[in-house]
């Protein structure tokens, strides 16, 4: 009976999560089921249903939880101990403690990775392999994350703007800077796949609520100054990592995401018409008179974008993929690529709730 019991408390809170932001859809093989019960205890599985994907308050909180029994002393030690694990989000405002549901991927995933269970890893492979969260996480209404250019593929001609500079969205964040290993690089070292780009694991940056948020409840990361930001992000430049802040103008992180560990970007490659999901104000352009045909360039693409002609002698960009990440721009030594502005300017939400918003609104 206590198994049956379990079992629909699990299948409740899937069905929970599942209407928040990125979803985390049931699947046939039950692998939901089994990340679930490694994520969440029982206890903590019915306070994370009484959340929603905006931040609340105890007192806007207490109804439900009395309605589900729990007085308010307990539920607030349990949403805490969540907290603390990593696997809802909190926020301090105003002198008060507020809480929400927060996505398994960017979220969850990066939260608890760092210490990770074989078993851990063994129920997220299986969720990951059975691919419905990532059919989920490609259907929203907006993604979740962008890609900007690197600083070596940007002339003045471009005038770009401060939502994709990444100078600027460091210089002009406020509160603690907070760098994490990367948690699709993590990931993949476990399962003995290291990555091809990068031996350094620290490349994921956090800021605002999210970066108070490792530090005081998560325990996850260490806090950095600017400079040694601009540093860490200089050097995921240099060793070809694409930049990819969270979707907003304000992001609360901004990963440097290959294509042999990040799954998005392993997904991107695959799918057909990849940038209908995608959001980028780049391309990628070829000049065939200076091309030499050395094949850096498809070398250093993370997205499968770039290809030499075999004939020809010259390389060729899939518009379909292209991300205008900038990177065959800094490899190629003729000068042959450039990068060109989309004719649509794609302009991020101001914040990460209004993102999310966003993302909630096309949902419904």
């Amino acid at each position: 009976m206590k198994m049956k019991s379990e079992d629909k408390l699990y299948r409740d809170l899937q069905r929970h999560l599942d209407k928040q932001t990125l979803g985390f859809p049931e699947t046939k093989s039950g692998s939901d089921i089994d990340l679930l019960q490694q994520l969440f205890t029982p206890a903590q599985a019915e306070v994370a249903m009484m959340l929603t994907y905006r931040y609340e308050s105890i007192g806007q909180i207490q109804k439900r939880a009395i309605k589900a029994g729990k007085s308010i002393e307990e539920t607030k030690h349990l949403l805490d101990q969540a907290a603390e694990k990593g696997v809802i989000g909190f926020q301090e405002k105003d002198g008060e403690r507020r809480y929400r549901n927060i996505p398994y991927v960017i979220g969850i995933l990066e939260n608890v990775i760092h210490t990770a269970t074989p078993e851990f890893i063994s129920a997220h492979l299986k969720y990951s392999e059975d691919g419905l969260f990532w059919r989920d996480y490609l259907k929203t209404k907006i993604p979740q994350m962008r890609t900007i250019p690197i600083q070596k593929s940007i002339t003045p001609r471009h005038h770009i703007g401060t939502y994709d500079a990444i100078k600027n969205l460091i210089e002009t964040t406020d509160g603690p800077i907070v760098v994490i290993e990367c948690a699709c690089r993590s990931g993949a070292e476990k399962r003995g796949e290291p990555c091809k780009r990068t031996t350094r694991k620290e490349t994921c940056l956090h800021f605002r609520d999210m970066a108070k948020f490792l530090l005081e409840k998560a325990k996850v990361g260490r806090q950095i100054s600017k400079e040694e930001a601009l540093h860490i992000l200089q050097k995921n430049q240099e060793e070809g990592l694409v930049l990819q802040p969270a979707n907003s103008q304000a992001p609360e992180a901004i990963c440097s995401c290959c294509g042999c560990c990040c799954a998005p970007l392993k997904t991107h490659k695959v799918i057909p018409n990849p940038l209908s999901h995608w959001a980028t104000n780049f391309h990628a352009e070829v000049n065939p008179e200076i091309c030499t045909g050395c094949g850096l360039c498809e070398e250093r693409c993370q997205a499968a974008a770039m290809k030499l002609d075999e004939d020809k002698k010259t390389a060729t960009v899939d518009l379909t993929h292209c991300l205008g990440c900038g990177l065959c721009v800094e490899a190629c030594a003729a000068e042959a690529i450039e990068l060109h502005r989309n004719a649509m300017e794609v302009i991020p939400p101001r914040t990460t709730e209004e993102m999310t918003e966003v993302i909630m609104t096309g949902k419904s």
